[in-house]
């Protein structure tokens, strides 16, 4: 046993912002000579296929767990879940979405399947500038971590891929690497990547985002749930899926729009009630919009509302609320 260590694995930044970058590094450097932390870096988790090193290392870690992203913390823990990295939500006092008592309560979601007892923290690295905020914080969370873990090293001591796995774990030699030329026969390249990740928390297995979708990116596992099947399938830029989901149990972490990439809170009636007032587009409508967009650039025919539109979003019955008198209000005045 390797003792009561916290391990904290800094996911890096997808561009070579050098604020960002410095960031990452003055972390690392900070942590690796504390005793409680076993401190590694990775490429960006939204970027990493199942079968790189990098997942490969963080799969291995068999204790708690702190990852450091540039990501939403929700987005960052249901990519891990959807790679087999999973454990306990760890608090952490950084995350402003943990703060708020006004936030909506959580849907009867179906789940994440076989959770370990371990805890597993995400932390969001655009929320503060200075490192000293998330040393303090990721500090804090060792002092309390009392999971005792097994070495690592011990671990992959004869794995094949040993050597691949060793750059992950001792951060000197990836901080060095960063600075020198990539060499594409020894190092394992990333690419940027778009694909939607499911919230189980939220998600209900309503089927609603297969029925929508044509590009076949949907499929079912052994127990008939609802999961993210043919990744690649997905058309870049396009998040028409998640408009439709009625519990936002859709991510797009790479979206511009904060709730699409995960920020927490339930948007999506909202969006819809907005756009009636505006006259623009219903979230519905615009996703039929960017699907046909999308469908047109593959050379298929467009379907606009007539195919795959949410049964149980179709079949709500209408309710009057204020925002019904108030465009009522509107046409009465006749402007």
């Amino acid at each position: 046993m390797a003792g009561k260590k916290l391990t904290v694995v800094i996911s890096q930044q997808q561009g070579k912002n050098p604020v960002q970058r410095h960031l990452e590094e003055e972390i690392a450097v900070q942590l690796l000579g504390d005793p409680d932390i076993d401190v590694s870096l990775v490429p960006h988790l939204y970027d990493l296929s199942r079968d790189h090193t990098g997942t490969m290392f963080l799969q291995s870690v068999p204790g708690n767990l702190l990852v450091l992203s540039w990501l939403f913390s929700r987005a960052a823990r249901w990519i891990l879940d959807r790679n087999g990295i999973k454990g306990q939500e760890g608090i952490s006092l950084l995350n402003p979405e943990e703060e708020d008592t006004d936030a909506p309560p959580a849907t009867n979601g179906i789940g994440s399947w076989d959770v370990p007892k371990r805890k597993l923290y995400c932390i969001d690295l655009r929320d503060h500038q200075q490192a000293k905020t998330y040393l303090e914080e990721i500090r804090r969370i060792a002092r309390e971590n009392t999971v005792q873990t097994f070495d690592l090293m011990g671990l992959i001591q004869s794995s094949p891929q040993r050597a691949k796995l060793q750059k992950y774990v001792e951060p000197e030699k990836l901080l060095k690497a960063a600075e020198a030329p990539a060499n594409p026969e020894t190092d394992e390249q990333v690419k940027r990547r778009w694909y939607p990740v499911i919230d189980y928390s939220r998600c209900t297995n309503c089927m609603e985002c297969i029925d929508f979708c044509l590009f076949g990116v949907y499929g079912l596992d052994g127990a008939d749930r609802i999961l993210v099947e043919q990744q690649d399938n997905c058309k870049k830029g396009c998040p028409a899926c998640s408009r439709v989901c009625p519990e936002n149990a859709i991510m797009f972490p790479g979206h511009k729009t904060a709730a699409i990439a995960g920020a927490e809170g339930e948007v999506a009636g909202l969006k819809i009630d907005l756009s009636r007032l505006f006259g623009a587009p219903n979230a519905l409508e615009m996703a039929a919009m960017e699907r046909d967009t999308e469908l047109v650039a593959d050379g298929r025919e467009a379907v606009g509302m007539s195919v795959g539109i949410p049964k149980r979003q179709a079949s709500k019955p209408t309710q009057r609320d204020n925002l019904d008198d108030l465009m009522d209000g509107l046409d009465q005045l006749d402007m």
